[in-house]
């Protein structure tokens, strides 16, 4: 489906030049002299990288329709990470490439969602947030109370993380997967 690009949404999926794109940010500039045009990064969903690039403001641009399957992480096997369609209990492997980022926050039964385009599958998703177990964990060290202290804390899926210094080893905590940061006890 051709759309104006005039129309164009943050968080939308489309396809220009060729490229499958989610456009993350775009700003409309209407310079003093000369037309208007469109400024937009743009990453692309089957490399990853992200471009920055403008546009004339009467380009028709195609918009991708993008399918987001509710998934379930069940387990890994190898190099491959095997997940399962909530609705239909399909079972879908993915390689250790296409999630090598996300890799270090799954754990059995996590519930994702999976992006695919005409077939194709293009990543997951993963909850903003995510609650673990803290499997292993140095004592804090007495006297070391500077503002914002840390300790290294190592969660179920073997991902280290900082904490503060009163986390102890058994308890679960909160970990936001836009950073891979602490962001509370669970």
């Amino acid at each position: 489906m051709n759309i104006n690009i005039n129309e164009i949404k943050n968080g939308m999926t489309i396809i220009i030049d060729g490229k499958l794109c989610l456009i993350e940010e775009f700003q409309h500039v209407k310079p003093g002299k000369g037309a208007a045009f469109m400024k937009m990064k743009l990453r692309n969903l089957r490399t990853g990288a992200l471009v920055e690039d403008t546009y004339n403001t009467n380009l028709k641009i195609e918009k991708a329709r993008v399918d987001r399957l509710p998934m379930q992480f069940l387990y890994s096997q190898g190099d491959s990470y095997v997940f399962m369609n909530n609705e239909t209990y399909e079972q879908l492997e993915l390689p250790e490439s296409k999630i090598q980022e996300q890799i270090k926050y799954l754990k059995e039964g996590l519930e994702l969602t999976i992006s695919m385009f005409e077939g194709e599958i293009l990543g997951i998703q993963l909850p903003e947030k995510i609650e673990y177990e803290v499997v292993e964990t140095s004592e804090a060290v007495k006297g070391n109370t500077t503002n914002n202290a840390q300790k290294d804390a190592k969660i179920e899926t073997g991902h280290i993380v900082k904490v503060p210094l009163f986390i102890n080893q058994g308890e679960k905590i909160v970990i936001s997967t836009a950073d891979g940061k602490y962001a509370g006890r669970a």
